[in-house]
């Protein structure tokens, strides 16, 4: 019995170690090349507007009038949401982090304002565990409602 609960405890020990570890390190293939951002992970812990599996696909948003107008409406839409920071606003790139209240849980966000589609496209994936428990989807619900005002 005390072998079981020791093996127990140093299992629970090495999990939880791995998920901080997980949740502290800024990924690595985050960024946009040739107007894609980074492929979908094989973990259901994330959503995208460029990706072909469907469990993970979201509608890519129609630019507002004008790149500025459409620039604008991102920024208003990620400050009406709650626990984000934004750590990369290079024009038609913007990467913020947000944080559950609960937990301090690190997802990233990216959105890359593609001019020659005039289409905005919209990655969220959790950094940590494995299922999000739809929590990336509804942030997509979320910040595309906020947008579409």
């Amino acid at each position: 019995m005390k072998i079981a609960a020791l093996i127990f405890a140093i299992l629970a020990v090495v999990i939880v170690a791995s998920l901080v570890m997980q949740n502290m390190k800024t990924p690595t293939y985050l960024g946009h090349k040739d107007g894609k951002l980074a492929p979908m992970p094989t973990k259901p812990n994330a959503v995208s507007t460029q990706t072909e599996f469907e469990d993970k696909k979201v509608a890519a948003l129609p630019f507002k009038a004008n790149t500025e107008q459409t620039l604008a409406a991102v920024t208003k839409a990620l400050t009406e949401m709650a626990n984000n920071e934004v750590k990369v606003n290079d024009n038609n790139y913007i990467y913020t982090v947000f944080t559950s209240a609960k937990m301090r849980y690190h997802d990233d966000v990216e959105l890359y304002l593609d001019e020659e589609s005039k289409m905005l496209h919209f990655r969220s994936q959790s950094r940590a565990g494995y299922s999000d428990m739809g929590v990336n989807r509804k942030r997509y619900e979320q910040f595309s409602a906020l947008y579409s005002m």
